[in-house]
């Protein structure tokens, strides 16, 4: 692969090596030019273009990413679609993350053309979630370096959860509070759930060898999958009386403690082929620490003993890692497992882009009567009978017409006085006024009325950063449309990216491992009516009568 820069007449056939802005439209970088994109371009007096000439023996990036791909594919695991080089390994099911650190180590020393990314070995993750990244350099890479890295991929795996019966005993002694034994109970079932299992059984005793192993014995005899024990005091050692009553029931001592704080003085032990777990103090609460490790390589079916623990230790210090507080279903659920509350949920705001010329319809379009009211007030009354969270509206042209098509405090407006500078001043401005405590951006089009509230609903309920969906997008028919939700990490890099009428949609092929994509119901999401022909047809469609629907906006905390 060569790169020159060539007269665009002569362009055709080569890669577009860098993206090409004007005032009017935009080209990303890797587009193979053909006639049309050489005819846009000249167009546009675009006389000198840089491209990317494949060469003999050369690779397309797209084509060396699957291949790539495709021998990292084990159980549980699926390679998406490549595109701009690119290739996500995701899980198909839910488990636990396995593969060779080594043979990825290997895979990256191949050649720098092709690189691989990876979540961390063992971590739990969920079906569809993203679990490696791979990024061929563009626009190609030389067979050799595919066929050397083909020859040396292992394959990444998900090893599924298995459904387990658990029980919990717990020991008492004088002055432990029933407070604290509910808070126990409540915390190791809400773990089980996240797993797959299930807590059938609970028990307290005396915090005594005997009393203890009597109860080991009953919850043998009902056939448990898993018996975990809470004492009443940490253990202290192997001659505890946790471990006592192990032995004393029949059962064998495997493990004490482990080099993960917190979680230290976890006990590892069995009664015949059923894992039994002395659980740290930690594990009453939802403090993520030691114990949701093992528990989690038990459901995953992974082998837990003592070398398998002592080698825990790097990465093992757990304090200073306050994401991790919650386990993965508190998370998802909104939960805080220590106190019952349930946590915020994210806060979507809603940006409506209402500054426009409207220099194709010929008129304000924002104010055009569409089903008896403005077209604007059909974008923001869905929006309102959706569970976004705030919603601001940019001003610009007839600025105070299109704010008199509103009276209710639910909305708040800011003024862009650089709207005929385009589109992107429009949606810095609104970007710029967002609270601080907005965790992400749904950005609407003041003429799109048919805008659905459930999609948008929906489109909230996938937005996931830390499962790296930031950007959540419409699709209907293989073609993407509108909203776009953007997380607000990716606010700086719009502000500094966009230019003239070049909106944050273009940006999207940019970051497509962020990208989860919603399919829509129907084709209101490509409803654009800026031109008289569009509104034309549109109003042709208009329900009439009893048949014209009613919807009924959400009423906003305020007006609550």
């Amino acid at each position: 692969m060569k790169f020159v820069t060539v007269a665009t007449e002569n362009a055709e056939g080569g890669i577009l090596a860098h993206a090409v802005r004007t005032t009017n439209f935009f080209i990303a970088k890797g587009l193979r030019l053909d006639a049309a994109a050489l005819a846009q371009l000249l167009g546009a007096r675009v006389e000198k273009v840089a491209v990317a000439w494949l060469e003999a023996g050369d690779v397309p990036e797209d084509r060396a990413a699957e291949r790539a791909a495709r021998h990292l594919v084990g159980e549980g695991v699926y390679a998406k679609t490549a595109h701009a080089g690119r290739v996500n390994l995701c899980a198909s099911q839910k488990g636990l993350l396995l593969f060779e650190p080594q043979g990825v180590n290997a895979l990256n020393h191949v050649d720098e053309a092709i690189t691989i990314a990876t979540l961390p070995l063992h971590d739990m993750v969920e079906p569809g979630q993203v679990v490696a990244t791979i990024k061929v350099n563009p626009y190609a890479v030389r067979e050799e370096v595919v066929v050397a890295w083909e020859k040396a991929a292992k394959s990444f795996c998900v090893a599924a959860f298995r459904p387990r019966h658990a029980s919990l005993i717990q020991t008492l002694a004088p002055g432990l509070k029933q407070s604290v034994l509910d808070k126990t109970s409540r915390a190791t079932a809400e773990r089980l759930e996240a797993l797959g299992g299930a807590l059938t059984a609970e028990t307290r005793t005396l915090h005594e060898s005997e009393a203890l192993a009597a109860e080991l014995r009953q919850r043998i005899a009902a056939g448990d999958d898993l018996i975990l024990v809470c004492g009443a005091c940490s253990i202290a050692d192997r001659n505890d009386v946790i471990p006592s009553g192990i032995v004393a029931a029949g059962g064998r001592i495997e493990h004490f403690g482990m080099p993960v704080d917190p979680g230290n003085l976890l006990l590892l032990g069995a009664i015949g082929e059923v894992p039994v777990i002395g659980m740290p103090g930690c594990a009453r609460t939802s403090q993520f620490n030691g114990f949701d490790y093992i528990l989690r390589r038990v459901f995953a079916g992974l082998e837990v003993g003592g070398e398998v623990i002592t080698n825990m230790g790097v990465g093992g210090l757990l304090k200073e890692t306050p994401w991790r507080a919650e386990p993965r279903a508190a998370a998802k659920s909104g939960t805080d497992f220590s106190t019952g509350k349930r946590a915020p949920a994210p806060r979507i705001a809603a940006l409506v882009l209402a500054a426009g010329l409207s220099s194709r319809m010929g008129e304000n379009k924002l104010l055009l009567p569409l089903e008896g009211k403005p077209m604007l007030r059909h974008v923001v009354d869905a929006i309102r009978s959706s569970s976004i969270a705030s919603t601001t509206v940019v001003l610009g042209h007839h600025a105070d017409a299109v704010r008199a098509l509103f009276d209710d405090a639910y909305i708040g407006f800011v003024v862009n006085e650089d709207y005929r500078q385009g589109l992107s001043t429009s949606l810095k401005k609104g970007l710029g006024a967002l609270a601080p405590e907005i965790d992400g951006a749904m950005v609407f089009l003041g003429d799109m009325p048919d805008v659905d509230p459930a999609l948008i609903d929906r489109m909230i309920a996938a937005f996931d950063p830390g499962q790296m969906r930031a950007i959540i997008v419409p699709k209907r028919a293989g073609r993407q449309g509108h909203p776009v939700l953007w997380g607000r990490g990716f606010f700086s890099i719009l502000m500094e990216k966009m230019t003239g009428d070049i909106g944050a949609k273009a940006f999207i092929g940019q970051y497509a491992e962020w990208v989860a994509e919603i399919e829509a119901n129907h084709d209101g999401v490509f409803t654009d009516l800026d031109t008289p022909e569009a509104f034309r047809v549109r109003k042709l469609r208009e329900p009439t009568g009893d048949d014209a629907p009613r919807r009924q906006p959400r009423l906003s905390n305020i007006e609550r």
